[in-house]
Parts: C-alpha cells; sequence; structure tokens
C-alpha cells in the first residue's frame, strides 16, 4: 500500500474513532498526522474482529519488522459500529508508530498449569513429525485456546499444527492455511512479543504464501524475542535451504543442535539438508543418527532409501523400503512389483510402475508426486503439466523447487525457469 495511502487510512481511522467514542460518552483525543502510518494494534483477544469472525489483514513490511497488526477500513468500520469493548481506545507509541489500541485484556480464570501442560503436549505431538499425531496435537491446542482464548502460545501451537495438516496431506492445502494464519495473527494480537507467534507465522509465510523476505524477517524476530527457541533455527534453516542458501541453512540448524543434542527432529534437519546438497553419505549418516534416537522415525528410512537410489544402490533402497513398510505394517510381498520393475528398467521402470499405479488411483498420487515420476520416465510435457498443478494449489514441498535433488531432471528445461519464476526463487545451479 502506497505511503498516501496509508496516510489516508490514518487519517480515516482518527476520524471515525472520535466519531464514535465521542457518540458513546468516552471523549479522547487522537491526534492527527502524528506519524505517515496509523495502524490498528490488536493486542488482547481480538475485541475489533472476534465476534464477527472478521478476517484480519496484514501489512506484510508492518508485521514483519514491528509485529504489528492491521484490519481493513471495511472491517475496522463493522467493528467500531457494533460497539462493545472497542469503544474503549487509547493510543501508544512504538517504534516510530502511533498506534489505536483497544484497551480491554482478558483475564483467564484457568490455572495457568493446565493450560501450559496441554501446551506442551501439543508441541511434543508435532515434534514426532508424524502425520498420525497431528490430530493429537489440533485438539490439545484447542483445548488449551478453550481454556483461555487469550493464551498466545495456545493460538500459535495451534497455528503449527494447522501447517502440519499442510505438510502431511491430512487437510486440503488452502483451508489448513488460513486456519494457521488466523490462529497465528490472533495469537500476535494478544502478545506481540511471543516468539512462538511469530515462528508461526513465519511458517505460514514460508509454506503457504511463498513470501521468502517476510518469512526470514517474522523469524529473525523470533529468534531475537527467544533466542533458545529450537523451533525457530529449524525453520530459518529451511527458509534458507529454500532459498540456495545451503551453508548459511546448516549454521541455523547446528545452533538448534547445540540446544537440543539429543532431539531426533533435529539430527533428522540436517539428513534434509545433506539431501539438498546431494551429500548423500552425509544424509545417510544422519538418518542412521536419527534412527538410532528414534528407531520408529516416520520419515527417516524414506531418506536413507531416497539417498541409496541417488547412489545406485538398488538392494539398501529395497531393503529400507522394506523395513519402512513393516513399520506402518504393511507386507513384504507387496513390494515385490518394485523389485520385478527394478530388474527390467532401473529407475525409470519403478517409475513408469508408479505412473501405471496412478492412472488407477489418480487421487492417490499429489501433482507434485506425479511430475517426479514422469519426469523420470522423460515424458517432460506430462511432468510439467502436473507441476504447474501442484504450484496452483500451493503444494508446501515445492518451497524446496530451487535445491532438491528429485527435480534436477527437470532444470534443463527453460519451462522449469518459468516455475520457479512463479514462486519468487532463482535456480542456485545445483548439479
Amino acid at each position: 500500500m502506497p505511503g498516501s495511502e496509508r496516510y489516508q487510512f490514518g487519517e480515516f481511522l482518527l476520524e471515525v474513532a472520535e466519531r464514535r467514542l465521542s457518540r458513546a460518552g468516552q471523549p479522547i483525543r487522537l491526534a492527527p498526522k502524528a506519524h505517515d502510518v496509523l495502524i490498528v494494534l490488536l493486542r488482547r483477544a481480538g475485541g475489533l474482529v472476534r465476534k464477527r469472525e472478521l478476517l484480519v489483514q496484514v501489512w506484510p513490511e508492518a508485521i514483519v519488522e514491528e509485529g504489528i497488526l492491521a484490519v481493513h477500513i471495511s472491517a475496522l468500520r463493522k467493528a467500531l459500529n457494533g460497539g462493545g469493548a472497542t469503544q474503549y481506545i487509547e493510543t501508544v507509541s512504538r517504534s516510530g508508530y502511533r498506534f489505536a489500541a483497544p484497551v480491554t485484556e482478558w483475564h483467564s480464570t484457568q490455572p495457568a498449569a493446565e493450560i501450559t501442560e496441554l501446551c506442551n503436549r501439543g508441541r511434543g505431538h508435532l515434534r514426532a513429525a508424524s502425520m498420525y499425531e497431528v490430530p493429537k496435537a489440533l485438539a490439545a491446542f484447542r483445548a488449551a485456546v478453550a481454556l483461555d482464548p487469550a493464551c498466545a502460545a495456545a493460538h500459535a501451537g495451534l497455528a503449527l499444527a494447522c501447517c502440519a495438516q499442510a505438510q502431511f496431506r491430512v487437510a486440503p492445502f488452502s483451508e489448513a492455511y488460513v486456519q494457521a494464519k488466523t490462529a497465528a495473527l490472533r495469537a500476535l494480537a494478544m502478545d506481540p512479543s511471543c516468539a512462538a507467534a511469530q515462528t508461526a507465522l513465519g511458517a505460514v509465510l514460508f509454506f503457504s504464501e511463498w513470501d521468502w523476505l517476510a518469512a526470514e524477517r517474522s523469524l529473525r524476530r523470533a529468534l531475537d524475542l527467544d533466542p533458545q527457541q529450537t523451533e525457530a533455527y529449524l525453520l530459518y534453516g529451511q527458509v534458507l535451504e529454500a532459498l540456495g542458501k545451503l551453508d548459511s541453512a546448516l549454521a541455523m540448524k547446528r545452533k538448534a543442535l547445540e540446544l537440543e543434542p539429543h532431539s531426533s527432529l533435529v539430527h533428522f534437519s540436517f539428513a534434509f539438508s545433506y539431501w539438498n546438497q546431494r551429500c548423500y553419505d552425509e544424509a545417510i549418516d544422519w538418518a542412521n543418527k536419527t534412527l538410532a534416537l528414534d528407531p520408529a522415525h516416520p520419515h527417516a528410512r524414506e531418506f536413507l532409501a531416497g539417498a541409496y537410489m541417488k547412489k545406485g544402490d538398488f538392494q539398501r533402497w529395497l531393503d529400507e523400503n522394506v523395513a519402512h513398510a513393516q513399520l506402518h505394517g504393511v507386507p513384504t510381498a507387496a513390494l515385490e512389483p518394485l523389485r520385478e520393475a527394478y530388474a527390467i528398467g532401473g529407475r525409470a521402470g519403478l517409475a513408469k510402475l508408479f505412473v501405471e499405479r496412478a492412472s488407477r488411483q489418480p487421487a492417490a498420487f499429489p501433482p507434485m508426486q506425479l511430475a517426479i515420476y514422469y519426469a523420470e520416465i522423460g515424458d517432460l510435457d506430462s511432468a510439467f503439466q502436473h507441476l504447474e498443478r501442484a504450484i496452483d494449489s500451493r503444494d508446501p514441498s515445492l518451497v524446496y523447487l530451487a535445491v532438491a535433488p528429485q527435480w534436477d531432471s527437470l532444470r534443463a528445461d527453460p519451462r522449469f525457469l518459468q516455475c520457479l519464476g512463479r514462486m519468487g526463487l532463482i535456480p542456485t545451479h545445483q548439479n
């Protein structure tokens, strides 16, 4: 929004707020033209928007730099006309901005220990990095929110749980990320200094909106507020990785490892980094370290198998797939077609088998996966059709499109640059 429009919005807000307060018998002076920006800051339970479930909108350069929430003029007008808690408004100054903010606060009557326990339980479920744990995390955070609707940490955890829904494909992307963003913004509305809320917003900006700069700023803000937050270091490392800053990404993850040297979540993040660097021996090493900490880790064996395939070791690839299948109750015999397909056509034979299966069960294979399979068999036209579909749906796994080795067979095609451009990414010259 240009500066002149922001100024006009500020003038409008002052005028409407003063009229409303005057009619309510609550005279207050809101100094006009104090700054070139005037933004509504919702500090607590969101009195301006909660009852009517109005969408909170963000000016990105404000939210990532100052942790400020803004409300569209239409939402503000409806809220002010609604009366209630919004009639008590004061102006405060911070960081060179002037805000109009509701003064009323929510005072919880629930025991803090119970809310904290629910939030810790939710975080534990998320750290398991399993699709089966996501519903448990959602339930825990929602229970915490129900006990204390003004608990910023509970809303922040709920936002990350909604992000996990999308990443594990247990909910539609658009639905999950709308809920995630709403929860993250509510957390910031209640406590702008909540590091977990900034981390949650960074996750939404990264995985859903592909706003790389805003995600970085939000995560830097989170770490400024709490330098001990492991999740922020890991997520910041992921953002840097997606942008091709692989060494910087590893440095961020090492800070997380210093904080939690025995975390399987942190160890697995290193396997992921070395996978994107095409350092497959190191990826195998860190995946095995992850399994040493958590033998039932839901993704470590997948990365082991992928690394072995990249190294041309089909037997170990198959062995890891068998172990992974057994962990999930799949009989070994079900993998025999994979062995036969590889014996006939190698990696392309496997990809052809997967494409054939997808043609019979299209709903079981996301467009992103189909793009990789079609690229493996050399059908680049079909591969790019599916990749475009994945971009249209804003598949969160595509954040690594510029660096991940599974896309290498498409990089030489000019259409790949166009796909990167749609996402605001640049080539990283990976081999």
